[in-house]
């Protein structure tokens, strides 16, 4: 199984709205467009994509043009242990995108890395795990930052 965790892109302050309510900057949009230029060819035929239900992740995810479902289990309160279990892994299979919040796609990752605490994951970076089977390795397959995507 793929397990792609991917940060949303930088988010203008709250400025007194709601937290889910909270959109890109300019430059997230940008940083949104590149990390998905850089994901297009990558992504398996068939990837599950999971997006929390805040505004921002789900604008970070749109220029991937692909369907998504939003999912409570990956909000901004998420833990790492729902996002586990909302993505089905590791025996689902396939592959999953997360688009979700730090600080818990970071602790996801410090889990799958057996690093203990938590991994700060820079906004509109991915970081993509492989397994093969439960219980087998992990293995972290690619980290990537939107300033350093190329195709």
């Amino acid at each position: 199984m793929d397990l792609i965790l991917w940060r949303h892109a930088e988010a203008e302050d709250a400025g007194g709205k709601p937290d889910l309510e909270r959109n890109l900057t300019r430059h997230g949009r940008k940083q949104a467009a590149r990390m998905a230029e850089w994901l297009k060819p990558r992504l398996p035929g068939k990837c599950r994509i999971l997006v929390s239900p805040a505004k921002r992740t789900v604008q970070t995810v749109e220029p991937l043009g692909a369907q998504f479902e939003t999912d409570p289990r990956v909000a901004p309160d998420a833990s790492s242990t729902g996002i586990l279990d909302a993505a089905g892994w590791p025996e689902a299979g396939g592959a999953v995108l997360v688009v979700g919040h730090q600080p818990t796609l970071g602790e996801v990752a410090a889990e799958l890395l057996e690093a203990g605490g938590g991994i700060a994951i820079p906004k509109g970076a991915i970081w993509w795990f492989a397994t093969r089977a439960p219980g087998a390795e992990v293995k972290l397959v690619a980290v990537m930052k939107p300033d350093s995507a190329k195709d």
